[in-house]
């Protein structure tokens, strides 16, 4: 049973491709080296160049002195050969230190030849590896890009019941939407009692139709001749209904003993008998015999044995009078229930609604809720609610606060024998709200709180602060129809099944057909103001990331109307209330306990980029 979504990236981002590998600058000698080098060799050289010049220049004076005949030719001839034998060994002195210079070169230039082979080597497997590395990585970034960022919460298995505690009209109308999205796509039904004073189902109403469903909305006390919640019941079974009733208008009042003194009347009356004659024969136990009493038009529905059989059925002493008396000012609000409903039962609902009016008042709204309450409870005990199955069908009660809490525990035991779910909507984190957080089979849910004193008891029940991740989604839309939902159901009175102009089929009696996503979806755009809102608020979902807050008092007090924090494995978690999410694409309906989904290898789409030789590099210098 999905009861809203959570956002969580569970492929992590792979951050930047990685970085090709650049190839170095081409090798060379160093100009300075060279000129260090050749300095040094001509440093070296000097003294034998200067011999050298000096003795090719006294060879050169012996030969110009000779055909002069300063000089003999032999003395001449015996100059030159001297210079030469003395010039000789340093001119290959001279010629061996050129190419000690050259190999020195020629070896620097084969290292730095074989350095670049060993570079080009290095870089090719560097490019290789970068390939393999570049594959991975866009492997991960699809598959980071594809992931869905917005999973299903579903009720944990043996969960029965969710306590809602704190929210505003608005995440409450968003979790009813989502709780009607789960059961339309299930096929399952779902029954609302809407104590809040406000159509917080009328977005859940308007999709129902908008899918096809057969809805049914009551506002009491305007629809209480057209309710048949409560009637057609056993005379134990009615009579434990209408104690209900007395005990929440007056919760100081013995219940056992007004079902009691109910048997007793519809012992006498039939367990058809409407509520006015039930109110006429506890009238009668309460009037006085006596020509007056005969006077009386509300005594005039019963005849005159039927009140002798009530008033011998129930006692005349003074404390039954009273409490009859009691009893008959508590139910005359509800001496028309049913009566126009007809004779026929109505075709089943797959979304029913009973809602109180808000100018009912206080008081009235807790008997009313407290009747739908007990009404509901009785046919849940009947078997007319489930099959057994867990979530077979699910009840949601807005306001729960102003049902006695008695009526609660026993909603709660008819649904978990049944096997439908309840959602218990509670105002603020009060006593009653407090103690059905916790407990086997119960789910907490916690929503925007009113005031600092319940989000303190709340931050308390917490122990350690939560740290929660908030999507910026959330916020936008949250806020955004924070004040869209309506005072009243008068757009959405109209049973789609008498009305003259209904957009799909109505089904039949017998199980619902689940509503396919893709349809669900399409519904949620035309008829929920949350598919439209969150439609177009897609951008932010696909560029914002989460930020942490804390869900510490002020926090409580603050967060988004469809926000909720919900038990998770490390701690508390937050989740959104908001069925809009559905039309996302980023969405699924799987689970994040399910698993994060499995990056797939690298694809061997085509040759791995990058590779090959480096370009050569243009000189210019």
């Amino acid at each position: 049973m999905r009861i809203g979504w959570r956002h969580e990236a569970l492929v992590p981002d792979p951050g930047p491709a990685p970085r090709r590998p650049v190839p170095a600058d081409r090798a060379e000698p160093s100009p300075e080296w060279v000129a260090a080098e050749r300095g040094s060799e001509a440093r070296t050289n000097r003294p034998l160049l200067a011999a050298l010049c000096a003795l090719g220049a006294l060879a050169a004076l012996a030969l110009a002195l000779w055909p002069l005949r300063v000089l003999p030719g032999l003395l001449a001839f015996a100059a030159v050969l001297a210079c030469l034998t003395v010039a000789v060994p340093a001119a290959v002195a001279l010629l061996q230190s050129r190419a000690v210079v050259a190999e020195r070169l020629a070896g620097e230039r084969a290292r730095l030849e074989e350095r670049r082979r060993a570079a080009e080597d290095d870089l090719r497997r560097s490019q290789e590896e970068h390939a393999r590395l570049y594959a991975e990585w866009r492997t991960r970034r699809r598959a980071f890009e594809a992931q869905p960022r917005w999973y299903a919460l579903k009720v944990p298995e043996g969960v029965r019941t969710v306590a809602v505690a704190g929210g505003t009209g608005a995440g409450w109308s968003a979790l009813l939407t989502g709780l009607g999205t789960a059961r339309l796509s299930d096929g399952g039904d779902l029954a609302v009692v809407d104590l809040s004073g406000r159509a917080v189902a009328g977005d859940l109403v308007a999709l129902a139709r908008r899918c096809g469903a057969r809805t049914r909305v009551r506002v009491l006390p305007a629809d209480l001749p057209l309710l048949t919640l409560g009637t057609g019941l056993r005379s134990g079974e009615r009579a434990r209904t209408l104690a209900a009733v007395a005990a929440a208008c007056d919760p100081k009042s013995d219940a056992e003993r007004d079902r009691r003194l109910l048997e007793a009347v519809l012992g006498v009356l039939g367990p058809r008998a409407g509520t006015d004659a039930v109110v006429a024969a506890l009238r009668a136990v309460a009037a006085p015999e006596g020509d007056e009493a005969r006077d009386d038009p509300a005594l005039a529905l019963l005849e005159e044995g039927q009140r002798a059989a009530v008033r011998a059925a129930c006692g005349t002493d003074r404390s039954t009078a009273d409490r009859a008396w009691e009893l008959e000012r508590h139910l005359a609000p509800f001496e028309g229930v049913g009566s126009r409903a007809g004779d026929g039962e109505e075709p089943p609902a797959q979304v029913s609604v009973v809602a109180t009016d808000r100018a009912a008042g206080e008081v009235a709204a807790r008997a009313y809720g407290a009747y739908a309450v007990a009404g509901l409870c009785r046919l849940l005990e009947r078997g007319e609610g489930g099959a057994g199955a867990p979530w077979s069908g699910a009840v949601a009660v807005c306001g729960a606060d102003a049902v006695p809490a008695a009526e609660l525990d026993r909603l709660e035991e008819a649904a978990g024998r049944a096997g439908a779910g309840l959602v218990l909507f509670f105002p603020e984190a009060g006593d009653e709200a407090m103690a059905r957080l916790s407990g086997p089979g119960r789910m907490p849910v916690v929503m925007r709180q009113p005031g600092p004193r319940p989000a303190a008891r709340l931050a308390e029940w917490f122990g350690e602060v939560p740290q929660v991740r908030l999507h910026r989604l959330t916020e936008v839309v949250g806020e955004a129809l924070s004040g869209t939902v309506a005072d009243s159901y008068a757009d959405h009175g109209q049973d789609p099944a008498r009305a003259a102009t209904v957009p799909t089929a109505v089904r039949a009696a017998g199980p619902a057909a689940p509503v396919a996503p893709l349809d669900l979806e399409r519904h949620l755009r035309a008829a929920s103001v949350w598919g439209r809102a969150t439609a177009q608020a897609a951008p932010v979902d696909a560029e914002d990331a989460p930020r942490t807050v804390r869900a510490d008092v002020h926090g409580l007090r603050t967060l988004p109307p469809t926000a909720m924090l919900v038990p998770g494995e490390g701690g508390a978690v937050l989740a959104d209330a908001n069925p809009g999410i559905l039309t996302l694409p980023a969405a699924t309906l799987a689970t994040v306990e399910e698993g994060p989904p499995a990056v797939p290898p690298a694809e061997d789409d085509g040759p791995p980029p990058n590779l090959g030789p480096p370009p050569e590099r243009l000189d210019w210098r």
